[in-house]
């Protein structure tokens, strides 16, 4: 026998005495899977980047987190690697996406440090009541008492960082970031000063998320001024 035929013989022997390999385990084919991708940026879960500008996803309102994801990709909002993300995605599997974030109930980090008196005091004035002479309309009156959002369209204010929400109001003033017309935080956006914008958003990272820190149902009154992509009935 050739040196060939018993080297062959050898490999069939070994490989017949070996055990059988295992199976790879099964994919598992759900939303929670394929948002994965999603979590590299936002945090596990949703809950946020650590670098203060990817913002928390996890139990924002659904109808929320759709229009954003819709205006990443439809060119209202204006972030590179989100729009390449969402471009090829159907409006179906955006909201599929939107409404399993929206779903997720995780704690929220401990609030940032206690801002100086002064911005305080400025940026809960303008939080509660807003500045009638410049026609900005308080926080509370859209995004809820609690400032948690009211569903299903209007996101929570509380547990963002102070970056990331003078960033996005700097988005609305230079026009980086649109909403469906009318406009309504480019209006408030383009009201306020840099000083004003600081204390807001210094105050509102200052407090801690109400528990449970679930989207109100509905506003009391109307929404204090137009306002696109958010239902009516979510202001009665």
């Amino acid at each position: 026998m050739s040196l060939r035929s018993l080297l062959t013989r050898a490999a069939l022997g070994a490989l017949l005495a070996a055990p059988a390999l295992a199976a790879p385990p099964p994919f598992e084919d759900s939303i929670a899977q394929r948002v994965q991708a999603c979590t590299g940026c936002h945090g596990d879960q949703g809950r946020a980047g650590p670098d203060g500008f990817y913002p928390r996803l996890a139990g924002k309102p659904a109808g929320y987190l759709h229009h954003q994801l819709l205006n990443f990709r439809d060119g209202r909002r204006h972030y590179p690697l989100m729009t390449h993300l969402v471009a090829p995605l159907t409006d179906a599997y955006l909201l599929e996406m939107a409404t399993y974030f929206s779903q997720l109930d995780v704690p929220y980090p401990p609030p940032a440090g206690q801002p100086p008196a002064d911005v305080v005091a400025r940026g809960e004035s303008l939080v509660y009541r807003g500045d009638p002479m410049r026609d900005v309309p308080a926080c509370v009156s859209c995004h809820g008492e609690r400032l948690t959002g009211v569903a299903p369209a209007i996101p929570g204010l509380l547990g963002l960082p102070r970056d990331y929400l003078n960033a996005q109001f700097g988005a609305w003033r230079t026009g980086k970031r649109k909403a469906h017309g009318p406009d309504c935080m480019f209006e408030v956006a383009k009201r306020l000063d840099l000083t004003d914008i600081n204390a807001v958003s210094s105050w509102l990272a200052s407090r801690p998320v109400p528990v449970p820190a679930k989207a109100d149902t509905s506003l009391p009154k109307p929404l204090p001024m137009p306002c696109g992509g958010v239902p009516q009935e979510a202001s009665r």
